[in-house]
């Protein structure tokens, strides 16, 4: 199984520090003054109507169809979770239109190519973006670090089974007292 983020929205207070956190956990840049509006692209996306706010990550599903549909295999299982090889991206968007959730994104970048050894410019590049869980940060996913109200988890096998222990055992005192769910 992969692991994924889980919100609960209940808990969710709409402050946009995950995105904040996501955005600084990815700057390749430690310049964060030199940050524009163009440069701010978190990977996960708050959500907020009326009456909820909750930010939209990606799942990292097991069957993932983003994986299924990308047509350059750039979008590979990694460490338990799916993530987008760029080399491979040829930014086609088939991968936002196949994901349940709208998790997947297409953002341009600065494009380079290297030739005799020197960098150059040549315009922009689509790339596929979505959540990596912070693959190779230290202490996981940004954004679940800094939820000031805890309403972010990294949710992984064991996880997920106490979680639906949890609710059987809750199931089941129901029924005994006679409780319709």
């Amino acid at each position: 199984m992969n692991r994924l983020i889980v919100s609960e929205p209940a808990k969710c207070i709409g402050c946009r520090t995950c995105e904040i956190a996501c955005v600084l956990a990815h700057q390749t840049s430690k310049d964060v003054g030199a940050m524009t509006k163009k440069d701010f692209a978190p990977r996960l996306k708050l959500i907020r109507t009326l009456n909820i706010s909750t930010p939209v990550t990606c799942h990292h599903c097991d069957d993932a169809p983003c994986l299924n549909a990308c047509p350059a295999g750039a979008i590979v299982y990694r460490q338990n979770t799916v993530q987008v090889d760029q080399e491979r991206c040829i930014g086609c968007k088939t991968c936002v239109v196949a994901c349940p959730f709208g998790a997947m994104d297409v953002i341009s970048v600065p494009a380079t190519r290297s030739f005799a050894g020197v960098q150059l410019s040549s315009g922009t590049k689509a790339e596929a973006h979505k959540c990596d869980l912070c693959i190779g940060r230290e202490n996981g996913p940004a954004c679940a670090e800094v939820c000031p109200t805890k309403a972010l988890h990294v949710m992984d096998e064991s996880a997920l089974d106490a979680t639906r222990k949890l609710r059987q055992e809750r199931a089941a005192a129901e029924a005994a007292l006679g409780v319709v769910a």
